[in-house]
């Protein structure tokens, strides 16, 4: 059944285990994306229409349990005339393997496994739940070391359906309470007493009774008292063997009165105080009458395998030999009898008709004419069938029941529909094969640029949780081709405004990282460009340029010119006695260069006599510069400079 799908929505991976009444499988919930376990019965409810339906609803009522310490039942349905329930899949292992593998566990670790067991099956006595078979290999270590049980669903449900079908009762032997061992109802107390069987196996690595039948080992559980965890391990305490004993006791009323006390005696049976109280001590009649269970023998290797066992029956007394022969031929006689009763008031049968494929109200006409007569009408979806119109019905058509049998109509509501997940932002490859698993086959596809990554959905047609046909639904979705790649410009010789433009343009992230003179590229405008022009790149890839500070400075010519002022002599008369007195001469001299021009003078004294003096000028690359001298208004000394001339 490998890669089939359940109830069009668990598609079966691989198989996790088996046993006497289910096969479990690693599945996929298509809907929810999501790992689950199905368990799927290997019981036949074909001619038991009333056990069906109490299986339904017994599982059911299951999928209400909600706690830490159990398996959550998701589901429970039909497929191809195969019942199961679809489960919380925890990845670890069964207590039973994990017990095998580790050995005889600590009373601390068995007291904090039982702790979880026993709140467990508390909550689900308080949902008025018993799960009737309780055992290690029905609870799961997960990876953290949580244990969760299981099969709720399967033990509460097949109770009733083994014992009227078989006259058995559902439980492994060597857990089996002496109450569901002589045949009678499982109670709540009962699930305590496999609780106490589990917490044995915890302490020691082995269960207490063996036997080579499995009906000695249930003898085992109503003759024998359960042996001391202390007789093998002195060192557990007399407190811990005390939740045994009391758990395991004969009778019912002997053991706690609910998994709630049974739990608050877990609490505390590792305190100090408690370790060396007394054994606890159920006292028997000895003298009662007892009443012996009759024994059937059962092959060692069927012990090996199966998971039911029948219940023992009153032994019956055994028969005097009759010395007289007309007591056997009066047996004789009543078994004859009994063997002709059913055929003498036995019911008429009358065949199922096929209405498969009508309006339901022609199908109940038709069913109702043929003698029997229609139950309920359950409405489902079907590919097969227009809405309105019976899709199957149970018992199928041609079986034969008896007239005034129950029918029950399986009605279309049209095809199955499915809601459609969100896609965008995923992978396209995936989308498509998690879309085929849900038999979605036309799927269209628009290839456009985008910030998403290369084959990411980027849109799709359809609204997330629109319920959809798969067969009838046309996908469209645009997927992603990564971003546009455009051709880098050649950005040399363009100025700073130009560049902001072109990245807005383009997209691209265009830096500046430095400026240098240059003597070709005028300053403000690139110089160089990296990667170079022509590149393929796409929208915020970077691209550096180098800016021009134009043709870098030639060093300053400076011309120092020492100069000679000479005062001009008055004029005077020889035959004068006396030499005329020195007037003041105005002097100003003035300087053309770098920093100076000839329109204001750079210095400005009055001499009465000759002087000398050192005038500094600086030039520039290209620059002209001099210097004039005047005296009282009148230019005694000019000399003008070039650039190339200066040293």
């Amino acid at each position: 059944m490998i890669g089939q799908r359940i109830g069009n929505r668990y598609k079966l991976l691989s198989v996790l285990g088996e046993g006497g009444m289910s096969r479990v499988y690693l599945a996929h919930d298509m809907i929810l994306d999501r790992d689950v376990a199905v368990k799927i019965l290997h019981y036949d409810f074909e001619d038991e229409q009333e056990l069906e339906k109490r299986f339904q609803r017994e599982a059911l009522s299951a999928t209400s349990l909600s706690h830490p310490n159990i398996v959550s039942i998701y589901d429970v349905g039909e497929d191809d005339r195969s019942h199961y329930l679809v489960m919380e899949y925890v990845k670890g292992e069964t207590l039973k393997s994990y017990v095998q593998r580790v050995g005889p566990l600590s009373p601390k670790r068995a007291v904090e496994i039982m702790q979880q067991l026993t709140s467990a099956i508390a909550h689900a006595h308080h949902n008025g739940i018993v799960h009737r078979d309780i055992k290690p290999q029905n609870v799961l270590v997960d990876e953290d070391g949580t244990v969760k049980i299981t099969d709720f669903g399967i033990a509460m449900a097949l109770h009733a359906t083994a014992h009227t079908k078989t006259n058995s009762v559902v439980g492994t032997v060597h857990y089996l309470s002496p109450e569901q061992a002589r045949g009678g109802m499982a109670t709540k107390r009962s699930d305590l007493y496999s609780l106490g069987i589990v917490f044995y196996e915890l302490l020691t690595g082995e269960l207490p009774f063996a036997a080579e039948t499995a009906v000695a080992i249930a003898l085992k559980h109503l003759q024998e008292d359960i042996p001391s965890v202390r007789a093998k391990d002195p060192s557990i305490p007399q407190s811990v063997e005390n939740v045994i004993l009391k758990s395991t006791a004969k009778k019912i009323e002997d053991r706690y009165e609910s998994a709630d006390a049974m739990y608050d005696d877990l609490i505390t049976v590792l305190d100090d105080d408690r370790r060396n109280e007394p054994r606890y001590t159920v006292f028997y009649d000895e003298d009662a009458t007892k009443v012996m269970p009759a024994i059937k023998e059962v092959k060692e290797e069927q012990l090996e395998k199966e998971e039911t066992v029948a219940p023992l029956s009153k032994q019956e007394e055994p028969k005097k030999r009759s010395k007289k022969g007309w007591w056997i031929g009066g047996g004789l006689l009543l078994v004859i009898g009994l063997l002709l009763l059913p055929l003498i008031l036995s019911t008429p049968k009358v065949e199922v008709p096929d209405v498969v494929g009508l309006e339901e109200v022609e199908a109940r006409d038709q069913v109702t004419a043929s003698g029997l007569k229609v139950k309920e009408a359950i409405e489902g979806p079907s590919d097969e069938q227009e809405k309105g119109h019976v899709f199957r019905t149970v018992p199928k058509a041609g079986d034969k029941r008896e007239s005034g049998s129950d029918v029950t109509l399986y009605v279309s509501t049209g095809k199955e529909t499915v809601p459609f997940g969100n896609y965008v932002g995923k992978p396209f490859d995936q989308a498509t094969r998690q879309l085929a698993e849900l038999d979605f086959s036309d799927i269209e596809v628009e290839r456009m640029f985008s910030d998403y990554d290369e084959g990411v959905i980027v849109e799709q047609n359809i609204s997330p949780g629109a319920e959809v046909i798969p067969a009838e639904t046309t996908v469209h979705f645009k997927v992603s081709k990564g971003q546009e790649m455009k051709k880098l410009a050649q950005l040399v010789g363009k100025t700073e405004s130009e560049l902001n433009e072109y990245a807005e343009e383009s997209g691209f992230d265009i830096r500046i990282v430095r400026e240098e003179f240059s003597e070709k590229v005028e300053a403000g405008h690139v110089i160089s460009q990296r990667p170079e022009a022509g590149e393929q790149m796409k929208k915020g890839d970077v691209v550096d340029v180098v800016l021009s500070k134009g043709p870098p400075a030639k060093p300053l010519k400076q011309i120092v010119q020492s100069v000679f002022i000479p005062y001009e002599e008055p004029e005077w008369d020889e035959e004068e006695e006396e030499e005329p007195e020195r007037e003041e001469q105005w002097i100003r001299i003035y300087v053309q260069d770098r920093k100076h021009s000839m329109t204001d003078p750079v210095e400005e004294f009055s001499i009465t006599k000759d002087v000398k003096k050192r005038i500094t000028i600086e030039l520039e690359e290209g620059q002209r510069g001099g210097y004039r001298i005047m005296r009282n208004n009148t230019v005694i000394e000019e000399e003008m400079f070039d650039y190339k001339d200066a040293k």
